[in-house]
């Protein structure tokens, strides 16, 4: 077990993590969703404290208790005043370490409410449509919230087995930032884990990823559905999570899409009214990432909004910035990652996922650094590695395929051909 922490001398509250490499990505199709499932268990009871007395006492700490779970990580975390720092260890190394796997069809009831929330919501979905085109049947090509079927079917002891592969001392990271110290979180660390004080077999904690997959460029899935807007994603593979050009590539989402004077932006919504949200994205795995931009749209503006994006697109293969545009954005990233570590739940989860995949920790002067590196030269090879337009899978939710693939074809994007996506 690894423990992180970072003292923070002007506040008087703590940031506390528990980081598990354990997510989507680990389970096979049939534990497809147990990550997530086990995330909403761990609230469910301890070994020592009970539902509603957790609650309680996060409570009466007037403290944060929260969990997520994502393609590779789970975590639950916590902020709190740093007096009650060792009772807020205490109870969430019980959840985290020894769930007592109560109330399980209750819960089974809520995570299934929460997967017929989330199959409503086109906006979300469109997202995991996108993974399916862009990663086929690999697990990164799946919803984290997993499969109704896996969460209404899987007897308790096999999710007890889940939880005993995945949440083993090695493959944990404590992260905390704020008023703490340091020996003394590993003193609780000490008491309160298993293993903590035993010299147990030391390790990296990775989980055993199935490698990302050889994909096929311009995949496109459709799913039919009664909706107002037609739902769009385009994207493709994009940077692990170590690559050093990830500050470059966050320059350029910037540029293309991540502010409001972003070139989508500006030429989707402010110019022409074809849409209400329009962006670009970029997210980083253990070893591939992903890459996309979303709009969504009425049926009778898609053929136009499509059209602007795939002008947009082209204007991107012959310039990818100017030098006003590097400038503004340099100072945007840096503005808002310096911003971001004002808080102390951010430094405490930088610590905890960075430490967790074994990233560097930058000082704050590193992190500029890096960004003021970035040069035309480098969006320029990102560009022609990750956003061709013929490379581009495509993802669509709303109420007409061929429409759908009528206005993709008209804007060059795509192959026109849409495969059928299921829930």
């Amino acid at each position: 077990m690894r423990v992180v922490t970072e003292v923070l001398p002007s506040v008087r509250s703590a940031a506390l993590g528990f980081f598990v490499a354990s997510g989507s990505r680990s389970e096979p199709e049939e534990q497809a969703g147990l990550s997530h499932f086990l995330e909403h268990l761990l609230f469910r009871g301890s070994a020592r404290f009970g539902s509603t007395e957790i609650d309680e006492l996060f409570d009466a700490m007037g403290a944060e208790l929260n969990a997520s779970t994502d393609k590779e990580t789970t975590s639950v975390y916590a902020r709190m005043l740093d007096r009650h720092l060792p009772r807020a260890f205490e109870v969430m190394a019980d959840m985290v370490f020894r769930p007592a796997f109560q109330d399980l069809d209750a819960e089974r009831q809520v995570v299934l409410e929460e997967i017929a929330m989330y199959e409503d919501d086109p906006q979300d979905t469109v997202f995991d449509v996108l993974g399916t085109a862009v990663f086929g049947d690999h697990p990164l090509g799946r919803p984290i919230i997993g499969r109704a079927a896996v969460i209404a079917h899987t007897p308790a002891r096999e999710i007890a087995r889940f939880h005993a592969e995945r949440y083993r001392p090695p493959s944990v990271v404590i992260a905390a930032a704020g008023s703490v110290d340091h020996d003394a979180i590993v003193e609780l660390a000490r008491a309160h884990t298993p293993g903590g004080g035993d010299g147990g077999p030391a390790g990296n904690g990775r989980v055993a990823f199935t490698p990302a997959p050889e994909v096929a460029a311009g995949s496109t899935r459709f799913r039919t559905k009664d909706t107002e807007q037609c739902h769009v994603c385009l994207g493709a593979t994009g940077l692990a999570r170590g690559d050093d050009r990830r500050y470059a590539l966050r320059v350029l989402d910037a540029i293309f899409g991540g502010l409001t004077s972003s070139r989508l932006f500006q030429a989707v919504r402010e110019e022409r009214g074809l849409a209400y949200s329009v962006y670009s994205f970029a997210g980083q795995y253990a070893d591939t990432g992903q890459v996309g931009l979303y709009v969504g749209t009425r049926p009778d503006n898609l053929a136009a909004a499509l059209s602007v994006i795939a002008e947009q697109l082209e204007r991107l293969q012959r310039e990818a910035a100017t030098a006003t545009e590097l400038e503004r954005a340099k100072e945007n990233v840096k503005a808002r990652a310096v911003l971001a570590l004002e808080s102390s739940t951010a430094r405490m989860s930088r610590l905890g996922s960075s430490l967790l995949f074994g990233l560097p920790l930058l000082e704050i002067d590193e992190l500029m650094e890096r960004i003021d590196a970035v040069t035309l030269d480098d969006l320029t090879g990102l560009v022609a590695e990750f956003w061709q337009p013929a490379d581009l899978s495509a993802a669509g939710i709303g109420p007409d395929e061929q429409a759908f693939g009528a206005a993709m074809a008209q804007a060059g994007l795509g192959s026109g051909r849409a495969s059928h996506a299921t829930p």
